[in-house]
């Protein structure tokens, strides 16, 4: 064992990690179509797999949001296009009802969280490129990283299923308070059901990089030589690992309560529609919200943090200097992982939990926010100075900034118990959910495609349908989700289906529905560049070289590209410096790879 890590000479010895010799047979035979492409156990194809797949979800979930904002923006209308096909029970003469205005509502936030953005950040960044970055051979345990696809996968179509239901999809509201999930429509039964395989399929994918990221490090590569991705991806498994269980456990109580009789969270002598319910367990409906935000709170930084690492990789790479501050974000990505857990109540401030405890999580809160400035603060130092490139993965970088600042301050009042009673469940709360996932997160995801699809086709995507998907994107996303503030600032409650229009409070801020809207649709226009460009790109894109960015991390400068299959190193690098030897004093070159051998002490990055 050296630099605390086992080397890939010692892994077949001690039977933990890839079978090496496993490898080496299925050279000496072709694999079948399936066995190479479907049933897959080599990390990049699974990558592969959960990148179209999570994209394909995000795009539906997209879809809804659209259909959404055109009742939000014309309540009472018929939809055009699709209205007449949505039928009776959905939408009777093309007019949407409430209940699946609900249901929408619902999907579209289950669907883009836990279908879309973490598969996405985690599932396919993170099981591509980590493994490259630490020069590892595959994954520790590439027949459960199949299998957590597979789950994830089953999960997602299982979802699906539910909006051919009689009753339709859930329709309780993606955070599915009981006791109204308890006793809504058989959809939330199936809802339960793929959210317990969604969950699966994190676990097991959280273990197995755990596992990879400590056993399968390279030779030098010690911690503190990671690439931030590889730290951002690290701390999120471990919120992944130790914060999902508690939902999937409240998952099968709700369950138990919808199918079985129990009484978990159904409280006694509840009366629905005039009807007594004969449940006398005494259950608690607080006791689901606390079990939710337990996970639903560290979810957020499983959704930022891996943007994080995309961001770290492409502003040290596009600016030509190391990032500023490297352990400074590194400790704050640790603290913010650990501090996730004491925070989630801040959900909660309405549920009367006295001034005492809220005082605490008011506390936390507050607390939470230091890390999340730090490493922001570091990315906008390293732009200080920087001879920065535009290129198009940058631009994408360069937004998550502003974007991601916005969503950080406008949830700082949130977080405080008498701001958090008039804004409450009013479109300020979606407002600042979303900047921090889609104009922040979304930003940083799609810059990571555009910087590591060189690596994935050996090609490179239009320069000018990116700038055209960029700019289309920036403007829309901005467009949709700024109003919300004003809509929330002016007390409008979210969920209503007719986007307030029953309120005397709401009519002053109610032209707002309609900018939002069309800027939704036009932000789906503004997709179509990307869609155009990803797939024709594999194709015709222009060739590049194997490390095209002139970058210094393994998975760019010691590679090809593509990597090759099963193995993904011609020889297994050693690491003999930091993660981001940019602009090195001395240097023949503005860039040192971490696995190049020099002489020299300066350019060995040593007093780095």
């Amino acid at each position: 064992m050296a630099d605390g890590h086992i080397s890939h000479k010692q892994v077949e010895g001690i039977g933990v990690g890839v079978q090496t010799h496993v490898h080496h047979e299925e050279h000496h035979h072709e694999l079948s179509f399936l066995r190479q492409y479907v049933f897959s156990t080599d990390h990049k194809v699974i990558g592969i797999q959960y990148g179209i797949t999570s994209l394909l979800f995000l795009l539906f979930g997209f879809t809804l949001m659209m259909i959404m904002r055109w009742q939000l923006a014309y309540p009472g209308e018929a939809i055009p296009l699709i209205g007449q096909w949505l039928g009776p029970d959905r939408a009777p003469d093309g007019i949407m009802l409430p209940e699946f205005y609900n249901q929408l509502g619902a999907m579209h936030g289950t669907i883009m969280v836990f279908l879309g953005v973490v598969p996405l950040a985690v599932g396919a960044f993170g099981n591509y490129v980590m493994p490259l970055q630490i020069g590892a051979v595959d994954m520790a345990f590439p027949k459960l990283n199949m299998m957590s696809y597979w789950v994830y996968f089953t999960g997602g179509v299982t979802m699906l299923v539910s909006f051919f239901l009689p009753g339709g999809a859930a329709n309780s509201g993606w955070t599915s308070y009981a006791p109204l999930s308890v006793i809504a429509t058989v959809g939330q039964t199936v809802w339960l059901i793929g959210m317990v395989f969604l969950i699966t399929s994190s676990l097991l994918g959280s273990v197995n990089f755990i596992v990879t990221i400590v056993q399968l490090r390279t030779n030098g590569l010690t911690f503190m030589r990671l690439p931030f991705f590889v730290w951002a991806q690290f701390v999120t498994s471990f919120l992944l690992l130790l914060a999902f269980p508690p939902l999937e456990a409240a998952g099968v109580l709700q369950l138990m309560d919808r199918i079985a009789g129990t009484s978990f969270f159904m409280p006694s002598g509840l009366v629905v529609s005039g009807v007594p319910l004969t449940n006398a367990g005494g259950g608690s409906p607080l006791l689901w919200q606390h079990l939710f935000w337990f996970l639903a709170h560290p979810e957020v930084y499983v959704l930022i943090l891996p943007a994080m690492g995309i961001v770290a990789e492409i502003i040290a790479n596009n600016t030509r200097k190391p990032i500023w501050g490297y352990k400074s974000i590194v400790f704050a990505a640790v603290f913010l992982g650990f501090m996730s857990f004491v925070v989630w109540a801040h959900h909660m401030f309405m549920t009367g939990m006295g001034t005492v405890i809220s005082t605490f999580f008011q506390t936390t809160t507050m607390i939470i926010s230091i890390p999340s400035i730090i490493i922001l603060t570091a990315f906008f130092l390293s732009l200080w100075g920087g001879s920065i490139r535009f290129t198009t993965p940058m631009l994408f970088a360069l937004a998550f900034l502003p974007m991601f600042g916005i969503g950080g301050l406008t949830g700082l009042p949130l977080g405080l118990s008498a701001p958090d009673i008039h804004l409450h469940d009013t479109y300020y709360v979606i407002g600042h959910f979303h900047y921090v996932v889609a104009p922040g997160t979304l930003m940083a995801l799609f810059a990571g495609i555009y910087y590591w699809y060189p690596k994935v086709t050996g090609r490179k995507m239009s320069d000018v349908l990116g700038r055209l998907h960029f700019w289309g994107s920036f403007i829309f996303l901005n467009g949709v989700f700024m109003p919300m503030f004003i809509q929330g600032l002016a007390g409008v409650s979210r969920r209503l289906y007719d986007g307030g229009a029953q309120y005397a409070h709401a009519q002053s801020v109610l032209q707002w529905n309609e900018v939002m809207s069309v800027s939704a649709w036009c932000l789906g226009l503004a997709q179509i560049p990307f869609i155009i460009n990803f797939f024709w790109s594999a194709k015709k894109g222009e060739k590049v070289a194997d490390n095209h960015w002139e970058a210094t991390t393994l998975d760019m400068a010691a590679t090809t590209s593509p990597p090759l299959a099963h193995g993904n190193f011609a020889r297994v690098p050693e690491v003999h410096r930091g993660p981001y030897e940019y602009s090195v004093p001395g240097a023949t070159t503005d860039f040192i790879p971490q696995h190049v051998r020099t002489e020299s002490n300066v350019e060995r990055g040593e007093h780095r």
